[in-house]
């Protein structure tokens, strides 16, 4: 699943798809949400541009955003502290899911 709970956090499977004409989400392809992002795969941009779109879109602090893994990589495994996994499926895709914790 490409949205979960675990310990008073959200784990986002995501892919990521730089350099994008539009930003924004979209398909659940192999359990990972596709992110469409402006900025380009070089020198961290793409990452900054990601936390800065979750920011924005789920209405929490970019320090509650971390990338823990795929820094390097389009597959990143990014946890939201003190997030719903309910209300950041929602933001993300506009469909309510159901979620079992970890």
């Amino acid at each position: 699943m490409w949205c979960e709970g675990r310990a008073g956090s959200t784990l986002l499977n995501l892919r990521v798809q730089p350099n994008a004409s539009r930003e924004g989400a979209g398909d659940v392809r192999n359990d990972a949400l596709i992110i469409r992002l402006n900025a380009p795969a070089i020198e961290g941009r793409a990452n900054e541009a990601l936390i800065k779109f979750l920011s924005k879109r789920l209405s929490v602090a970019k320090s509650r955003i971390r990338i823990l893994q795929g820094e390097r990589g389009r597959n990143k495994l990014v946890e939201i502290d003190g997030a719903c996994p309910e209300d950041v499926a929602m933001a993300l895709t506009g469909q309510s899911m159901t979620l079992t914790p970890r």
